[in-house]
């Protein structure tokens, strides 16, 4: 946030809190988290800083709620954080089983909404009746305080697969990844994620080293 506005960042979570518990309520999601829990109160940024206590959560949640199935984003590069989530998925496989979705990415030089960079095969695609499809633009405008941030998401279709076997030590893609476009701009601009690629593959790749 700018100096100035850090005054109001317990507001502005709250705020997005309550979206998410709205978003939630229009998906029939009855629980967002386990109960006697907090919300974690970590940055989405520093999550690459913080994955073995981040994976203890979800371990924690699964034991308790028995979960035979996650879904996670895709490693495509779209947020830096979107792509630790999908190595703290992968580092559950193969029990419980793990899904991946594509969000967006840039792969080739183009912006691609609900579309992997590569293909593997066993992808499902769905595309929405005009009823989810209003459905969606209702949970995404449900997020008020993300709208300069939504305009890219695609809503005719969505699409997922079993969770890929990646190697994380690498970048998803060749080429420029999604959050690392914005890096153009000459000061630390808040809505401007200034984590490198190569942080993130090293985050990852000493996060497995130590689970071995």
């Amino acid at each position: 946030m700018w100096p100035w506005a850090r005054k109001h960042y317990e507001t502005n979570i709250a705020r997005r809190r309550a979206e998410a518990g709205k978003t939630a309520a229009l998906l029939n999601i009855t629980q967002l988290a386990p109960p006697g829990t907090e919300w974690p109160t970590r940055p989405a940024r520093h999550l690459r800083l913080e994955m073995d206590k981040a994976r203890e959560e979800i371990a924690a949640a699964i034991a308790q709620h028995n979960i035979d199935q996650i879904w996670a984003p895709a490693y495509e590069g779209g947020n830096a954080d979107h792509d630790v989530t999908n190595a703290l998925a992968a580092s559950f496989m193969p029990q419980p089983g793990a899904l991946e979705f594509a969000e967006y990415n840039f792969a080739g030089g183009k912006a691609r909404a609900q579309e992997f960079p590569s293909l593997h095969g066993d992808e499902q695609i769905l595309k929405l009746s005009l009823a989810a499809q209003q459905k969606k633009r209702m949970a995404l405008a449900a997020y008020e305080s993300e709208q300069k941030n939504l305009g890219y998401v695609g809503i005719a279709r969505e699409c997922w697969r079993p969770l890929a076997a990646y190697d994380y030590s690498r970048p998803p893609h060749e080429g420029k990844l999604w959050y690392a476009r914005f890096r153009w701009v000459p000061f630390r601009h808040p809505r401007v994620d200034f984590t490198r690629p190569r942080q993130v593959s090293a985050a990852i790749t000493e996060f497995f080293a130590n689970r071995k």
